[in-house]
């Protein structure tokens, strides 16, 4: 994918109380620190870093999307102390849609974080691709994470088991901003 022009300010961009900026070799630490906090993880246990390998495979799948898509996530920071509050933002997903992220540490959570940096990655998505899709995928049980998705206007697309998780019974839930082609979901929600 040629990147367009945009996509150089989206790599540092900011909201009423937050720093983005596209990840990076020196997030390493934080996002490790994130990643590996069961807290973050209630709702899907398994999906907890178990070690800093995983973390680093994750980082360098994230600087690759803003090297080819001029798009991905960030590390999320407050404007005024540049105190580490999370990571999130968007990324191209093999089937042709943005997925929508936002996780944050849990001292930071309970202010309106997640979404402010919702919006401002359906703000960057909206610049850079406009004609693509923003989704996000959340278990039904993280009542959080489906708030945020619909407090910045995503409409739940899909509901039906979660392939691949240890729980059975788990329930995956699919968000987007539009309809979905069928082709599309049907894509997603095998992937």
């Amino acid at each position: 994918m040629s990147v367009p022009d945009a996509a150089t300010s989206l790599h540092r961009t900011t909201t009423d109380r937050l720093a983005l900026t596209a990840v990076g070799p020196a997030d390493l630490d934080a996002l490790y620190a994130l990643h590996t906090d069961e807290r973050v993880w209630t709702h899907f246990p398994a999906g907890r870093h178990a070690d800093r390998a995983r973390t680093e495979s994750d980082l360098a799948e994230w600087i690759a999307d803003w090297e080819r898509d001029g798009i991905g996530y960030w590390t999320v920071r407050w404007r005024d102390d540049d105190t580490f509050v999370g990571a999130g933002g968007v990324r191209l997903r093999p089937a042709g849609v943005l997925n929508l992220y936002y996780r944050l540490v849990p001292e930071q959570q309970g202010q309106g974080l997640a979404t402010e940096l919702a919006r401002g990655a359906l703000d960057a998505a909206g610049r850079l691709l406009p004609d693509v899709p923003v989704t996000a995928f959340l278990l039904e049980h993280n009542a959080g994470s489906k708030a945020t998705a619909e407090r910045v206007g995503l409409t739940m697309v899909w509901r039906g088991p979660d392939a691949g998780n240890p729980d059975p019974d788990a329930v995956r839930l699919v968000y987007a901003d539009r309809p979905l082609p069928d082709d599309v979901l049907d894509g997603l929600v095998r992937a």
